[in-house]
């Protein structure tokens, strides 16, 4: 698994929901934080502006995506000026996929009126926020990809194959609106992290990612997690001397190679330990330890609790 795949795979609690929206009229609504995670929202047609709690207000016209790093409150308005609902009206809460409903109305001016509505795709991504990935955290916290022609023809293409079914939901359409929400995802991810390459960013994961070395050395610890790694090891996998890619690692992740395989090791413990009713002793295996008792030792240093009673925990 790649690594983007595999951090995406690692912190999802829950399956992504999305909706579809038309606003007519006036509008402004307030859309509180409801779910832990991230947020997106997609003009399809017209334009708005998102209003956060914080910070200027940000224009979006059709073909624009905006995507909150973690799910904060914010308010969709057709001006910033239209004063805002602080509490969500009913029609801002959508209805589900699957029950075959029309999109949720925005009320305003008529529906017959002459202007054409704002129509939005909104969804949610439910993501594990006690222990978040850099990757995800250097972020900006609202994400804005403004509509190109022609550029990014697939993130262009997941749009519209989501909209059209949850324009017409079918036979089947829960389980593609799942994958199409997952690769829409990936591809806004992607689509960020290409955009940092023209600004010559020196450190951080965009610039970790696009370093052969750097990313042949995080790509084999995801590969296999439970390895007994050295950093001789890693250094002779990327082709470089043991150093030179602790530096390089160090100077661009912010931290040396093996203090990131414990950390991915710690992470994907607690996922095995939340998703299945292996042993203790299984899932120390699974994360590279052979002794349950170091393990432990390991976990409650990393998550501030016994691995027993955080697979308890609600």
């Amino acid at each position: 698994m790649d690594v983007l795949s595999d951090v995406i795979a690692a912190m999802r609690i829950g399956r992504p929901r999305s909706v579809r929206v038309e606003h007519h009229g006036p509008f402004a609504g307030r859309l509180p934080t409801t779910v832990p995670g991230a947020g997106f929202h997609v003009v399809l047609q017209g334009t708005c502006w998102l209003v956060p709690r914080h910070g200027a207000p940000v224009p979006l016209s059709t073909g624009d995506v905006a995507f909150l790093r973690h799910g904060s409150e914010v308010g969709i308005a057709d001006h910033p000026s239209t004063p805002m609902a602080e509490a969500p009206v009913p029609a801002l809460v959508a209805t589900s996929i699957s029950r075959n409903e029309p999109p949720a109305v925005i009320p305003g001016s008529s529906t017959e009126a002459a202007a054409l509505p704002t129509v939005m795709l909104c969804g949610a991504y439910f993501l594990d926020e006690s222990r978040p990935h850099p990757l995800l955290q250097e972020l900006p916290e609202i994400l804005h990809l403004p509509a190109r022609l022609g550029h990014r023809p697939e993130l262009r293409s997941a749009i519209e194959l989501l909209n059209s079914e949850l324009k017409q939901p079918r036979e089947g359409t829960d389980v593609i609106v799942r994958a199409l929400l997952d690769m829409l995802l990936l591809y806004i991810l992607r689509t960020w992290h290409d955009a940092q390459a023209p600004r010559h960013r020196t450190t951080g994961w965009a610039a970790a990612l696009r370093d052969p070395a750097t990313a042949s050395a995080l790509q084999a610890i995801h590969a296999d997690p439970s390895r007994q790694w050295t950093v001789e090891d890693l250094a002779a996998h990327v082709g470089l001397s043991r150093p030179a890619l602790a530096r390089r690692f160090t100077s661009l992740l912010g931290q040396p190679p093996l203090s990131y395989l414990t950390w991915w090791r710690m992470t994907i413990a607690a996922r095995l330990l939340r998703e299945s009713d292996a042993p203790l002793v299984t899932v120390a295996n699974n994360v590279g330890y052979t002794s349950e008792s170091a393990f432990a030792h390991a976990f409650k240093r990393a998550h501030g609790t016994a691995p027993g009673r955080y697979r308890r925990q609600p």
